[in-house]
């Protein structure tokens, strides 16, 4: 047992990362949050949860959480993008920073929280 949970937990720090942009929308106002992250799963696994226990995810959102409530949120994922082998965390962190700043230019400043 010992060795299969060593080998696990090897696969799992040898696995690339996904991260990328997404956003979450309040869907009564249609404002977002545009986020980068290095770990897009973890992300959307906080949202989810955060949304059942009623808390905000990000202090950004907390007035129309509270005065909407968290079903008038969506999490969106916009863009994937997986760390390369030769790639370092802080490179991939760079990355992602560029793709925020496309992402961005693409949705416009006036609809963003």
């Amino acid at each position: 047992m010992d060795n299969r949970k060593k080998e696990l937990i090897r696969a799992y720090k040898e696995k690339p990362a996904t991260g990328g942009a997404y956003v979450i929308e309040n869907t009564v106002t249609g404002r977002k949050l545009l986020l980068c992250e290095t770990d897009l799963k973890g992300s959307k696994n906080k949202f989810d949860f955060m949304s059942r226990m009623g808390s905000c995810p990000n202090s950004r959102l907390q007035r129309d959480w509270q005065q909407y409530g968290p079903a008038c949120f969506a999490f969106t994922v916009l863009e994937e993008i997986e760390q390369k082998e030769t790639q370092t965390l802080e490179e991939f962190r760079e990355d992602l920073v560029v793709l925020e700043a496309i992402w961005r230019e693409k949705l416009g400043e006036d609809n963003l929280y």
